[in-house]
């Protein structure tokens, strides 16, 4: 077993008691107004807008957002400097992970779920994790298996980059040991805590091919490289990071790796073992056509309650508004929790509180239901911080003590409230706070 020098958990166990605060929600007594949230953000050393862990919490506050939440790929080291921050910028933070599976069956029907080029992908999250500081044998054992297939498969990618590039008369000299030590300057990070990602492959490349290109007349070298001219212009980072990896990194191109997932089994294993919420990230008319497995609302609320998940997530920057509610507000009827965020997975510094496309705000309906879901998280990572059942528990089961998924929102949600008034009376980087930490 792994154990965290700090503990990241002790200001919530601080906030009191499960049986005062329960009887505090049993009054009435919470946070009386909704604040701004993110249940999702990217830190580094993900691949991220952000370009530091006090860089994001400090936009957040700037920008008023008071619940931020983190969902790192299978590193949560992060989560201390995280927690950290956050408390002396007054926020509330929450803790998930992103996880990357595979569904055979439905890969074999040519069904896609939220991965619009890949049939049988799928992300999923976990909400509100608790249990990663100290992981149990299997979920390191789990862990241990996607960070040992990411390395295989990078380790192959860059390889072949570098091939195509040197082809193309660009010695760019780039290896996994020197994209990692690019991540780990940029970033200030311990490089084993870095998992490396085809954008931040695709970043090195970009990068270095930018600069021997700097004083090149013309685009001959890009297009060696790419097989195409670039559409993007020269001083275009991100236009550019983008073509490589549509270019050179997806399936039928020339450096393509096949990527050997979990099962969505064992995805959701490792979820409950980190005592989190199972949860589905929606995208909906996030693309075009619709994916099979969320063809409409209704389809996917079938599919969400033959697989018992609790929650739903969305992106709300993918999705024009009269499409989020229909499907946020059919979904939250069936008696699933729905949370929403960012991801800022993209160099895009876009504004933290979530968005609909075009900057378009949510719908007040749909914003009154998030906020209802941010809650039932901070409830459910409360109760896990005191070794308690959540909203669902370790085996990713929804809470018996409730008579229904309407009555167990109701009162995680007012659970939540409770939990975050508390933790704001304290205001921030009190002395209290500062010495549960140490």
């Amino acid at each position: 077993m792994k154990i965290d020098q700090r503990d990241s958990l002790a200001f919530l166990r601080s906030l009191g008691s499960v049986e005062s605060l329960q009887r505090d929600a049993q009054e009435g007594v919470g946070q009386a107004t909704p604040l701004l949230f993110n249940c999702h953000i990217h830190l580094p050393p993900n691949f991220s807008a952000f370009e530091s862990v006090e860089q994001a919490v400090d936009l957040a506050r700037d920008q008023g957002v008071k619940v931020l939440g983190a969902s790192n790929y299978y590193d949560f080291s992060v989560y201390e400097p995280f927690v950290s921050q956050t408390q002396t910028a007054g926020i509330f933070p929450l803790f998930g992970t992103e996880i990357i599976a595979l569904e055979r069956d439905l890969m074999a029907q040519g069904i896609r779920l939220n991965d619009p080029a890949n049939p049988g992908k799928v992300y999923i999250c976990g909400k509100g994790i608790t249990q990663f500081q100290v992981l149990s044998e299997r979920a390191e054992a789990l862990l241990q298996t996607i960070r040992r297939n990411d390395v295989k498969r990078i380790a192959t990618m860059v390889q072949k980059m570098a091939d195509v590039f040197k082809a193309g008369g660009l010695d760019t000299g780039l290896t996994v040991e020197r994209i990692v030590d690019r991540v780990a300057a940029r970033h200030g990070c311990d490089r084993d805590t870095i998992t490396l990602q085809e954008r931040h492959v695709a970043q090195a490349f970009q990068e270095v091919t930018s600069e021997l290109c700097k004083k090149d007349p013309d685009s001959a070298r890009w297009h060696a490289v790419l097989g195409t001219t670039p559409r993007s212009a020269r001083d275009d980072a991100v236009g550019l990071q983008t073509e490589i990896r549509s270019h050179l990194m997806k399936s039928g191109k020339p450096c393509f790796v096949p990527e050997d997932f979990l099962t969505l089994a064992q995805a959701r294993e490792l979820i409950n073992a980190l005592g989190g919420i199972v949860c589905y990230p929606v995208l909906a008319d996030g693309v075009d056509p619709i994916c099979e497995y969320e063809k409409d609302a209704d389809t996917l609320v079938d599919h969400l309650q033959t697989e018992r998940i609790s929650m739903v997530e969305f992106i709300p920057l993918r999705n024009q508004p009269d499409c989020l509610e229909e499907y946020v507000t059919r979904i939250r009827a069936a008696g699933i929790a729905v949370v929403a965020g960012t991801e800022h997975n993209t160099l895009a510094l876009d504004p933290i509180d979530p968005a609909c496309v075009g900057a378009a705000p949510l719908p007040d309906t749909v914003r009154s239901i998030f906020w209802e879901g941010t809650c039932v998280l901070a409830a459910h990572q409360f109760l896990g911080a005191q070794g308690e059942s959540g909203f669902t528990d370790g085996q990713g089961q929804p809470n018996i003590q409730y008579a229904s998924a309407e009555e167990r929102i109701a009162a995680f949600a007012a659970l939540g409230r409770t939990v975050m008034a508390r933790y704001f009376a304290r205001g921030p980087a009190t002395d209290t706070l500062r010495k549960a930490s140490n």
